[in-house]
């Protein structure tokens, strides 16, 4: 008999999620306070490709984005809670050799 992990994959995959949803909430809150658009570097006058209310947009989509992964995360735990351990089965023979 060989043991497959079920739990594991799951909570890899959300600890996947949590850590990019946090570093996309944290960018999404920096960019709606401190930060600015590279093309405001580039143009003679501030703000002028980009306006601020479409970089607020963009901001807030971030900080959207960035807690729908944390959900995820917390959809995941939930769910992991539910599997068991481990599942066993018998060892299957291939044919393929190396």
């Amino acid at each position: 008999m060989e043991k497959i992990k079920v739990r594991g994959l799951v909570l890899c995959a959300s600890w996947i999620f949590f850590v990019w949803g946090l570093v996309v909430v944290i960018k999404g809150f920096y960019d709606s306070f401190l930060g600015e658009p590279e093309a405001n570097y580039f143009s003679p006058h501030k703000w002028d490709f980009i306006s601020r209310s479409q970089w607020f947009t963009w901001s807030g989509f971030e900080i959207t984005y960035g807690f729908a992964c944390i959900g995820m995360f917390l959809a995941l735990r939930k769910y992991a809670s539910q599997l068991p351990e481990y599942v066993e089965r018998p060892v299957r023979k291939t044919d393929f050799e190396l």
